[in-house]
């Protein structure tokens, strides 16, 4: 079947639609921004942008990456950045929007680890950790060419690693954990406290201050990059991949974040077979999520058993 798969990636800072052809070319890519508010309005907001992208074009089905936690594979999601929505039934939702069709719903980081195993940076490994660095920091696991999707489909959240034991709360109810620290908003706050610029500046202009040589901006990625070496590290020696993908707005940062990343990781990956691990930036971008959601229909013998 050649008809494409209307692709959605769903983040706390953006919601972006694509459709995705049978070997994972993007077309018709859009996005907005994640509206704040209520249920309704970021239910509205994808819905108007699915149709935008879709445009009366033939599809073989809908297939979604949403901000986590979530129940899978009911596709229920109450995703820690986009307070508006929690125990949304957004798999329940598109199915009567897109009656007749398939539409299958995960992890918006296990998606960002399937694309990039399909047709990405891990493209002909058989096992990979794929990380989201974004407004929040997930990941996902494929082991054996297969995505594990764990008992409640959450498998692979790195983000909610520890890195920081005595470190600052995190949105998820724990104290120190990865995203508490190097998600894009926590980043920018590390620096605001240490006199960098008024609260509500971004980790955009964080980095763009970084290339200009401030020294706390620096220090900021710095901190970040450390923390993710830290938890990459212990994913490795837990998980034995071959391959380590890292993507996201925050990754787009390039050596201020992964000098740091890397030089953490090769002081705690002590075994020699984590040594040997390549950790490398995502080959496919933004749309890394995209093309692994589509890839929930496209390539199901691999990445769905839902």
């Amino acid at each position: 079947m050649s008809a494409p798969v209307l692709a959605l990636d769903v983040g706390g800072t953006k919601l972006a639609a694509a459709l995705v052809g049978p070997q994972g070319g993007v077309h018709r890519r859009t996005e907005v921004p994640t509206p704040r508010g209520d249920e309704a309005q970021v239910w509205s907001a994808v819905v108007d942008l699915l149709d935008q992208v879709r445009r009366g074009a033939e599809i073989r089905g809908v297939g979604v990456g949403s901000g986590g936690p979530m129940e899978w594979p009911s596709g229920v999601v109450s995703p820690l950045n986009i307070a508006e929505w929690r125990d949304f039934p957004l798999r329940d939702a598109l199915a009567q929007r897109f009656r007749g069709l398939p539409v299958r719903v995960h992890n918006d980081a296990v998606c960002v680890a399937i694309g990039e195993h399909w047709r990405g940076a891990g493209r002909g490994t058989a096992d990979l950790l794929g990380m989201v660095v974004s407004t929040g920091v997930g990941g996902g696991l494929v082991l054996g060419g297969r995505v594990v999707n764990g008992a409640t489909g959450n498998a692979g959240h790195i983000g909610h690693v520890v890195v920081e034991p005595d470190g600052p709360e995190c949105v998820c109810g724990g104290q120190g954990c990865l995203e508490a620290v190097a998600r894009g908003p926590a980043i920018a706050a590390w620096a605001v406290a240490r006199g960098w610029r008024e609260p509500g500046a971004t980790a955009r202009q964080l980095a763009e201050d970084a290339r200009g040589g401030d020294p706390v901006a620096v220090q900021a990625f710095a901190h970040a990059g450390n923390a993710l070496g830290v938890a990459i590290a212990s994913a490795v020696q837990l998980c034995d991949v071959e391959t380590v993908v890292v993507g996201g707005g925050v990754s787009l940062a390039g050596p201020l974040l992964f000098d740091p990343l890397d030089s953490a990781y090769r002081r705690h990956a002590g075994l020699k077979f984590a040594r040997e691990t390549r950790v490398t930036l995502a080959a496919l971008g933004q749309d890394a999520g995209l093309v692994g959601a589509a890839a929930l229909l496209l390539a199901e013998d691999h990445y769905w058993s839902g």
